[in-house]
């Protein structure tokens, strides 16, 4: 077998380097993500559509200043441009849907965990769709960093009680954003990531903005404080976190892409105790470490 140019290889590496990067900062910044609703002045699901809809502007100057792309078969085949427009864009809103319902209908632990099965979903989503090779040495670091991430929200989950209707819908959160990262990665060999975000954040905000009216909340922030809180979530945690996540599912797996997303509760439970008080056990600092020595264990994997 003909062994690839080392340049290629050294540029394959390169590439593959930033994407990791790109994805680390990514899950970073959506970490910033339950600050900002827990500081938002407005109801959970306009929240959610305020998201989306400010997101807009700073997604499409990216869009409008993205490097021209040439047209190849596989960017014309394939999905139909439809996909790109409301697939995506529909599974977000569903996944912002249901989570704030969820936080709603059941404890914030329970809620949190439950969302990030996300990888479970994507690494079988990866393997049938995407026809990903997920080794045993993959499933021991997912088990590891899940187990890192049940450490993580401590004695405060509980099953069963008043809370198995939100436990479900968090549950259905997470099958909304394996499904999503799924289609992202589908489409991103056909698609760059300045148009997959624009035209699926779009889908987003006019899909949320009738759910939003529709449930009754406050609609319009009190104070200046809540709009900058509402800029905040949607040009870092969505524009920069989501753009970022997009850009990585091109050049990497989705199945490790998806754990590596696990560092987001690591970094939501760190800004919570340095930015809002919330204090961290023991057990809490143990589980944000198994997490980053799954995704350790992950990425060894993913090389080999």
């Amino acid at each position: 077998m003909e062994t690839p140019p080392p340049s290629l290889s050294a540029a394959t590496k390169r590439q593959q380097s930033l994407a990791l990067a790109a994805l680390i900062l990514g899950a970073l910044a959506i970490a910033f993500s339950p600050i900002f609703v827990r500081l938002s002045e407005v109801g959970p699901t306009a929240t959610g559509f305020y998201r989306t809809f400010l997101a807009l502007p700073p997604l499409w100057l990216w869009w409008w200043l993205r490097a021209p792309r040439p047209s190849t078969a596989a960017e014309t085949g394939g999905l139909p441009p439809l996909a790109l427009i409301l697939l995506p864009g529909l599974l977000f809103a569903g996944d912002l849907f249901f989570w704030h319902l969820a936080i709603k209908y059941t404890t914030v632990a329970n809620a949190t965990l439950l969302s990030n099965f996300a990888p479970v979903i994507v690494t079988l989503g990866a393997w049938l769709v995407l026809r990903e090779r997920i080794t045993r040495q993959f499933l021991i670091a997912m088990l590891v960093a899940i187990c890192g991430a049940l450490m993580l929200v401590g004695s405060s989950f509980q099953l069963g009680g008043t809370n198995v209707f939100g436990d479900m819908l968090a549950f259905i959160t997470a099958l909304f954003y394996g499904v999503y990262m799924i289609a992202v990665a589908k489409l991103r060999g056909r698609h760059g990531t300045q148009s997959l975000m624009l035209w699926s954040t779009l889908v987003s905000a006019l899909a949320l903005l009738p759910a939003a009216l529709l449930m009754g909340e406050a609609f319009m922030p009190a104070t200046l404080q809540g709009w900058f809180t509402l800029f905040g979530l949607a040009w870092i945690s969505h524009a920069l976190g989501q753009g970022l996540i997009a850009y990585a599912l091109g050049h990497l797996p989705a199945s490790f892409s998806s754990l590596v997303v696990l560092v987001q509760p690591v970094a939501a439970a760190f800004f919570g105790w340095l930015w809002l008080g919330e204090g961290l056990s023991s057990l809490q600092i143990g589980g944000g470490l198994v997490v980053l020595f799954g995704i350790y264990l992950a990425r060894r994997a993913q090389l080999k």
